[in-house]
């Protein structure tokens, strides 16, 4: 069974939209909000389309809203995952 990590989901942010200055996303960043270290609703979209293409998992957009950290959203992806 597959396992979406955090280091999954920082390759998805850096490669659909990039990483702004001064955004450490190697760092401790499993509980900081998405809008702390810059990233914005369409910013997620962005990452959700990466996550469906990549993963399977299809991220609704009512969800994203919901999945304000990195530590949301891949539980959410993994308990798709686990349930597939």
């Amino acid at each position: 069974m597959p396992v979406f990590t955090l280091d999954d989901l920082t390759r998805l942010l850096r490669e659909g939209v990039g990483v702004d200055d001064g955004v450490d996303l190697d760092g401790d960043i499993m509980s900081t909000p998405f809008t702390d270290i810059g990233y914005d609703s369409l910013a997620l979209l962005e990452v959700a389309v990466l996550v469906e293409q990549e993963f399977g998992v299809a991220i609704p957009d009512e969800e994203i809203a919901e999945l304000t950290t990195p530590r949301l959203t891949i539980d959410y992806v993994n308990e798709r995952l686990a349930g597939a």
